[in-house]
């Protein structure tokens, strides 16, 4: 038997038990693939993070979800960038993923990543009209503010613009319509819908509104607090409508399931794109397998 460090963060978290849980193994050096699946499987969150040895970069994180593993994510990127950094005494790192080298900064209480994508996003027709997209989500045509589009800076997902806030808090996926949902190219079905509420009030951020929803095995669908990874990809979404940058945003999420959470997306002159948060650890515990 083999003990294994692990701990517990809130991720977008504005107060301790606020935010999207995350769990981070200290150092799953000599865990299997098929040990890392089904570790995530017994902690059963969005992800858990499995740290291992880099060859250049500070660190590499293995990021899980319960069914798969991930090129990329945002809060597993924030809440490892936050143990990595508390072991080195850092606050800056960089992480190794399979989608590439994340780059992170502790700055005023919020870690920030850069997406590990450069350039302009991927992005790619759903096939989905106002009509169905309306349909899938109870929603009615005149909610929808423009057809969905796979939006890619890091992880592909299909992002839909609301046209209120009202829109976003009344969307519900049906899942008697999950067999015609279109599916990303790695056969996840999702949707992050998201409405802009105007400037913040003595503020230089947009304020935002948004949902992500997955599909769960089963059948089923399930909602994310905190998604940095689609946060990440409004950033790209606002640059291929050729919108004015440099832009920052405040996008509120996850209050509908008991867990509000704040992000924070910046997108530069030259298009790179970083989305922070705050983290707070609230456990640690070993583990023997």
């Amino acid at each position: 038997m083999t003990n294994y460090a692990f701990r517990l963060l809130n991720v977008f978290a504005e107060e301790t038990l606020g935010g999207n849980p995350l769990c981070v193994f200290e150092n799953a050096t000599g865990m299997s693939d098929a040990q890392m699946q089904a570790l995530a499987l017994q902690f059963n969150l969005s992800e858990t993070v499995f740290i291992v040895q880099s060859d250049f970069a500070t660190a590499k994180m293995r990021i899980f979800t319960p069914d798969t593993e991930m090129p990329f994510a945002g809060h597993p990127s924030l809440g490892t960038a936050q143990v990595v950094g508390s072991v080195t005494n850092s606050s800056e790192v960089n992480l190794e993923c399979k989608a590439g080298l994340v780059d992170l900064r502790l700055e005023n209480g919020i870690w920030t990543l850069t997406t590990p994508h450069k350039g302009e996003p991927v992005v790619k027709a759903s096939g989905l009209s106002v009509a169905e997209a309306a349909s899938l989500l109870g929603l009615d045509e005149s909610d929808i503010h423009s057809v969905p589009l796979w939006i890619n800076t890091g992880s592909e997902q299909m992002l839909l613009p609301l046209n209120s806030r009202e829109a976003v808090l009344r969307a519900t996926p049906d899942a008697s319509k999950l067999p015609v949902w279109p599916a990303n190219s790695l056969g996840r079905k999702s949707v992050y819908v998201f409405a802009f509420d105007g400037q913040e009030a003595g503020g230089e951020r947009l304020a935002v509104t948004a949902r992500y929803f997955f599909a769960k095995q089963g059948g089923s669908f399930a909602e994310d607090p905190g998604t940095g990874s689609a946060c990440a990809n409004l950033g790209g979404w606002w640059q291929h409508q050729g919108r004015d940058l440099p832009v920052s945003m405040r996008i509120a999420q996850g209050a509908q399931v008991r867990r509000p959470c704040q992000l924070y997306l910046d997108v530069a002159t030259d298009k790179s794109i970083r989305v922070g948060g705050k983290v707070i650890e609230i456990a640690q515990g070993q583990l023997q397998i």
